[in-house]
């Protein structure tokens, strides 16, 4: 047999992936171009597609994992990544913890529990949006 690859390369820190149709929602982040990545997309006009296959992992820290958290965690994330690999400017990271909790509520998240989550993102979250953060590319073996 021919071994093709001796090695992988892979990025860890992740719990979730999107299985099923692109993800779609329309955010108030309006960057200046239009950027498509391989598994996200957000146009001038503030439409973010998170495409099928992107990883992420959840709500971070002490947060509960619950159905009405998934989808902002997911579309938060996306966003996060963004400002980590320059495609948007910091000063969207406000808006995008924004966007988190109006997801979540709009998915059912009380509003008390809601606020935390952005208190949260607010106080804890800045190192995960920034650039010298970035996930590093593992090789193994």
């Amino acid at each position: 047999m021919t071994i093709i690859s001796a090695s992988i390369r892979y990025k860890g820190g992740y719990k979730y992936q999107l299985a099923e149709n692109n993800c779609i929602e329309r955010i108030s982040i309006f960057p200046e171009n239009n950027i498509d990545t391989p598994y996200i997309a957000l146009t001038t006009e503030g439409e973010i597609t998170v495409k099928v296959g992107y990883a992420w992992d959840g709500p971070s820290g002490t947060a509960i994992d619950t159905k009405n958290f998934m989808r902002g965690s997911l579309i938060h994330d996306a966003l996060y990544q963004l400002l980590r690999e320059k495609h948007i400017d910091a000063k969207w990271r406000l808006q995008a913890d924004n966007e988190l909790r109006r997801i979540c509520i709009q998915d059912g998240m009380s509003k008390p529990r809601a606020w935390w989550v952005y208190k949260g993102v607010r106080w804890f979250a800045s190192p995960a949006a920034d650039p010298a953060h970035t996930k590093p590319v593992i090789t193994a073996p």
